[in-house]
């Protein structure tokens, strides 16, 4: 499988050696920088060409997942949901990671370099890349609609909207008493 990384000088040290483990388990892994720390960079850029190198690879036919590093995770991974066809994951244990791939068919994870230990991160990314999507037809179903409204803004209607026809009108000139109904 073909695995793109992204990350920030946060994730620098984790991306290196997460590297060496991908390639070690017969992985293709693609670097999307940075290549030096700089205590100032900017991870968007990083994190957006390894989402796009994604959904091109995947597009291609090409089995490709992505992983992006920071401090938290939290903007590699909005960062890469930017991305049309991306659907990225905040991923901080076993149980996330399955569940992404699992429900969401994530594509891309995030992961905060900060918070754990290399030892933790290795074991959520081999899960995540381990794990199939499920094809339940409830989850097949709301990944369309994520996807619909990245296309094209369509959303389904709210089911709320039929239930929430007042009772009583009250026009702005009046008073309501509850005593009264």
């Amino acid at each position: 499988m073909r695995i793109h990384i992204a990350t920030d000088h946060a994730g620098l040290e984790f991306s290196t050696q997460l590297q060496h483990h991908l390639a070690d388990q017969g992985h293709d892994v693609v670097d999307h920088g940075p290549v030096e720390y700089d205590p100032v960079d900017d991870y968007p850029s990083f994190c957006v060409r390894a989402a796009q190198a994604v959904v091109r690879d995947q597009e291609a036919g090409v089995e490709a997942l992505g992983i992006v590093f920071g401090g938290s995770g939290n903007g590699e991974q909005i960062a890469a949901n930017k991305v049309r066809g991306i659907r990225a994951a905040l991923v901080w244990n076993i149980s996330t990671a399955e569940l992404a791939r699992e429900h969401n068919d994530a594509n891309v994870i995030a992961i905060g370099a900060r918070q754990h230990t290399f030892d933790d991160v290795t074991s959520f990314i081999d899960r995540f890349i381990e794990t199939p999507f499920s094809n339940e037809e409830r989850h097949v179903r709301r990944i369309a609609q994520i996807a619909a409204y990245e296309t094209d803004g369509s959303l389904l209607p709210d089911p709320r909207a039929a239930r929430a026809q007042p009772d009583v009108l009250v026009d702005d000139d009046s008073t309501f008493d509850p005593e009264a109904g």
